[in-house]
């Protein structure tokens, strides 16, 4: 197993311990910080497999997976903890559910899809709302009324939407 493969499967191990962190009283904060460990190495496992020359079959299959294992188990946990609303929730797990029935219709006619642009941006929106739900959690709900961490939500769930609509109407000619 390579280096890009195993710091995906790390990505997928920090889970459990952000979820554990994440129902802690006391451990929001360290929670925020193993969040944002594991979508930062999302961009190091695809640097170094690109890099090196180390993209495999593996790595194709468990990065997309590891990051929306992450991404929807911090939205439902979110969600379980009132912290967010499940509306959002339900367009971005539909979202990513479409999506990857999509690649798995192309794949069995031997075609691989690629993530866009797009795509890539809705992963940073998602990433930088869920850390600002948590960072208004444990620091800003004392000094603001104002929901930056809401507003990036919202944000992140209209452009997974577009993005989503997007990426099928790209590759529709795979679906005919």
């Amino acid at each position: 197993m390579n280096l890009a493969n195993r710091i995906t499967l790390a990505r997928i191990a920090l889970i459990p311990l952000f979820m554990l962190c994440f129902l802690h009283q006391q451990g929001w904060m360290m929670a925020m910080i193993i969040f944002a460990i594991a979508a930062g190495t999302d961009k190091l496992d695809g640097y170094i497999a690109r890099k090196y020359n180390q993209v495999t079959r593996l790595g194709k299959l468990l990065d997309p997976l590891a990051d929306k294992l992450l991404i929807s188990v911090a939205l439902i946990m979110m969600v379980q903890e009132n912290m967010i609303s499940s509306w959002p929730v339900v367009v971005i797990i539909a979202r990513e559910i479409v999506i990857t029935a999509l690649r798995m219709v192309a794949a069995e006619q031997g075609i691989a899809l690629a993530a866009d642009q797009y795509g890539k941006v809705k992963m940073v929106l998602q990433v930088a709302a869920i850390l600002a739900v948590l960072l208004h959690h444990v620091l800003f709900h004392s000094f603001t009324d104002i929901r930056l961490d809401m507003i990036l939500l919202w944000l992140a769930t209209g452009v997974t939407l577009l993005s989503g609509l997007n990426y099928i109407i790209v590759n529709y000619k795979w679906l005919r």
